[in-house]
């Protein structure tokens, strides 16, 4: 029964002298944690039109602009823990999300021999399928050529 008195104690006295520790610890690790809303607004028109915006005041803010599910343009910027300020341009609509940031890794340009060979199909197009379209094909080639 004393071993088990002691262990107990021995538990309750660990479990008391740690919780402070790992909160210190823990705010150590992030110390965002407290961070306040300083800004933020959120307008939706009746034609589905929509904007929003946030600040904090560690730094973080964004925004955005859109109409209803179809298409949005924003932006957010952060501080990293390197210290160096993290801005991500993005537009998001049926190409999907597309980010722009000077941090952000960036595609190989295309082959000169994909464009060819892109080329080569919209001056033959296949006659035997139904779903082939001149104007997908075109949307394809311009935004490769934008990479």
């Amino acid at each position: 029964m004393f071993r088990f008195v002691f262990a107990a104690a021995a538990l309750l006295v660990a479990t008391a002298v740690a919780g402070p520790l790992d909160r210190a610890y823990s705010h150590q690790q992030n110390p965002d944690a407290h961070a306040q809303i300083v800004s933020y607004e959120n307008v939706l028109k009746d034609d589905g039109h929509y904007n929003w915006s946030y600040e904090t005041s560690n730094g973080i803010a964004a925004h955005e602009d859109g109409l209803g599910a179809h298409a949005a343009n924003g932006a957010f910027s952060y501080t990293g823990p390197d210290g160096v300020l993290y801005r991500v341009v993005y537009v998001a609509d049926e190409n999907g999300f597309q980010p722009q940031g000077d941090h952000l890794p960036t595609p190989p340009p295309t082959p000169e021999h994909v464009f060819k060979t892109l080329d080569q199909i919209r001056a033959n197009p296949p006659k035997d399928q139904k779903d082939f379209s001149l104007e997908a094909l075109d949307a394809t080639i311009a935004r490769l050529r934008k990479n």
